[in-house]
């Protein structure tokens, strides 16, 4: 079902590039000049500008559809990150785990 919403919605996303670029630049689109009928540049216009804001609010849903489906049914993560189970949280800041383990083997005295 995901895979149908995605190919509908790169359909539509298609035909709204489609229709915009179909329209009329600089108040072209506004109807400026003498006519009547249908396919008039006004016609045109209207048409053109509901068919845009008719595919702007199917692609609104179908982009919300498909961000709600994505998260549909994830669990809450933490970004500390738990302790696996039988491992045990580590005891101290977050500085002492960040220091550097101490070193194994003999140790050299240091020269004063």
């Amino acid at each position: 079902m995901q895979t149908v919403l995605i190919v509908i919605h790169l359909l539509v996303v298609l035909a709204l590039i489609g229709v915009v670029l179909l329209q009329k630049s600089e108040g072209g689109g506004l109807g400026i000049g003498g006519g009547g009928g249908f396919m008039t540049t006004r016609g045109t216009s209207n048409v053109l500008t509901k068919a845009t804001a008719g595919l702007a609010g199917v692609f609104f849903f179908t982009s919300l559809a498909l961000s709600i489906w994505a998260g549909w049914g994830r669990q809450p993560v933490s970004i500390i990150g738990e302790p696996q189970p039988g491992q045990t949280a580590p005891g101290g800041s977050i500085l002492d785990q960040l220091k550097p383990p101490a070193p194994s083997g003999p140790q050299v005295p240091q020269s004063k």
